[in-house]
This record gives C-alpha cells, structure tokens and sequence, in this order.
C-alpha cells in the first residue's frame, strides 16, 4: 500500500465529505477509493469513517488520524519543493476561490489580469455568491471573508481592514435634514443592508470615546447586497452605511455627504481563509501575497494596525 497516497485519499474524502465527490476530483472510480480505505483502516488496526447512506463522519481516530495526515502532506510538499527545482514549485492547476461579491466586483476582478499574467500556468475559478461555502466540502482553495471569524476548522490570516462611511445625498439632506447626532438617526429614513445568510439586518455601529454604540435605523428599502445598498443611496432614498471603497468618488464629486465623521463607523478585518495544510500549496500562497498588494493599494482597504476590531460580523 502506498502509505502516501492513502493519506492523499483520506484527507480528499474528509474534505469532499464524500466518496463520490471525492472520486470526482480525483479523477478515480469510487471503488478505487472504498478499497483504498479499507486497507488503510486495515493496516491501522482502527475504523477512520463512519459511513451511511445518508453521511459521512469521523471516527475519534479519524479525527486525529486526518489532523495528522494533513501536517504529513503539507511537510512533504515543503521539503519535496526545496529539490525539485524552481519549475516544480511553479504555481499550476485550477485555483477556486471565493470572495464576497462587492470587493470581489469593485476591487479583486478587475485586476485580475495582472494575476494571469504573472502566473500563466494558473486557471482561477471564482465564485462570488454572498455564503459562507464550506471551503473543504466544496473544494474551495480559499475565501476572502469580512468581518470576525467563525470557522475554527479553517486557517484565517488578516490581509485588510474594511473602513465604513455614514452618508447621504445632498438631496435627501435638504428634504429630511442632517443628522448632529446619532441619536438623531432615530428619525431618518436608512437603507437597511441585511444578510443574505442569516436575513438579519447589519447593525449600524459607530466608535464613540473608545466604545461601540449602535443605532436602531429603519427605512423603506432593505437589501442584501453592499453595491445594491450604494445605488438605493445614491437615489436620495436614505441614509447609508456603505464600505468607505465604495463611496469614495461619490464622496469626492458631491454625490454623497459624510456624516458623523466624529464618530466613525466600526471597521472589519479582511480575512484570507483556507482549509489546514492549505497554504502551503504554491498556488494558493502566491494567490495570498497577491490579494495582500491589492488591498495594501487601497486607502481604505489595508491593514491599519492602530484600528481595534469591535465587529462580531458585517456586510461585504
């Protein structure tokens, strides 16, 4: 038995959570795979899966067996790319990723060109759906995710912090008035931005001599998109709490108005996450340090180290 490519299969299977799937990515008859496991768990001397028709799961010694395989493959990778050459450890293949969708319209894809073209022998497919994917079922190779993590099943490094704005038109100031205070939110009109995940509304926190204080702000249009909750500001419908990236030309040219820069809203962290043992594999580093350069370029997108993250979760 080839203890290695045992190894590889297992932790396939773990992460497809799914013979079949598993079997699909690997270019193998599921039955390849079944006999595979039965002599790993065989040689063992312990059963690693639990299977049904319905599921898949881990026994206790598969738990700690995968953890285990997953550190193995990754070392093998690392030392077998300090001798193959500087050809083999050229970044290859498909690269799937996921990003939230306004960064990834306004800021990822449309300089992703320069990615190609540095690394040609890479495919990237992306998705842009607004959920949280299981990375490792789907074969996600990363995700750039805003906002506190919640997977503790994934690796998760800090790559930008997400700067907030509260503003509206000059036409809806005229008509409703300017808001001094928060408080005074009470009695305007706001986009509402909620989740498409959970369908809750986003708070609308702000920082105020080192606190958070959030306001309750209500309206006639709610919306699960960050880019759709521009364009209904933008109409004057109401107040908005958008990404600072996002409004930083209307801002600019008069479309928009700041409000309550005294007490800004609470930043996010940008996070890049990945399943363990993950990072390790050249596409996806390279890919990392990339979206690192993009969001440094961006003002209101790098890292601010001075910056507390108070935020439990947010809009894209």
């Amino acid at each position: 038995m080839d203890k290695v490519k045992a190894m590889q299969t297992f932790v396939r299977i773990v992460e497809a959570n799914s013979f079949t799937k598993a079997a699909e990515t690997l270019g193998l008859p599921r039955a390849a795979l079944t006999a595979t496991i039965q002599k790993l768990e065989a040689y063992l001397g312990t059963t690693l899966l639990l299977r049904t028709t319905r599921k898949l799961a881990l026994t206790t010694d598969g738990a700690a067996y995968y953890d285990q395989c997953v550190q193995i493959l990754a070392a093998i990778d690392t030392a077998e790319q300090g001798f193959r050459g500087a050809t083999a450890a050229q970044p290859r293949g498909t690269l799937r990723v996921e990003l939230p969708g306004a960064v990834g319209r306004n800021v990822i894809l449309p300089q992703l060109a320069t990615f190609l073209a540095t690394w040609p022998e890479l495919t990237v497919t992306v998705s842009l759906a607004d959920r949280l994917a299981d990375l490792t079922q789907e074969g996600i190779d990363c995700a750039l995710r805003v906002g506190a993590l919640q997977d503790s099943a994934l690796v998760g490094r800090q790559v930008g912090t997400m700067r907030f704005v509260t503003c509206a038109t000059p036409g809806y100031l005229a008509t409703h008035g300017t808001p001094r205070t928060i408080a005074d939110l009470r009695a305007h009109r706001g986009i509402v931005h909620y989740s498409g995940r959970t369908g809750r509304p986003f708070d609308w926190d702000f920082i105020v001599d080192g606190r958070i204080e959030t306001a309750q702000v209500g309206g006639p249009v709610a919306v699960d998109d960050a880019d759709a909750n521009v364009l209904c500001a933008l109409q004057g419908i109401g107040i908005t709490q958008a990404a600072a990236y996002q409004v930083r030309q209307h801002l600019a040219s008069g479309a928009l108005v700041e409000l309550l820069p005294e007490t800004p809203p609470t930043p996010m962290p940008v996070s890049l996450l990945y399943p363990k043992g993950r990072m390790a594999a050249p596409k996806v580093r390279v890919f990392g340090e990339w979206i690192e350069e993009v969001l440094r370029a961006e003002p209101d997108l790098r890292v601010n180290t001075g910056v507390r993250h108070l935020s439990q979760g947010g809009p894209p």
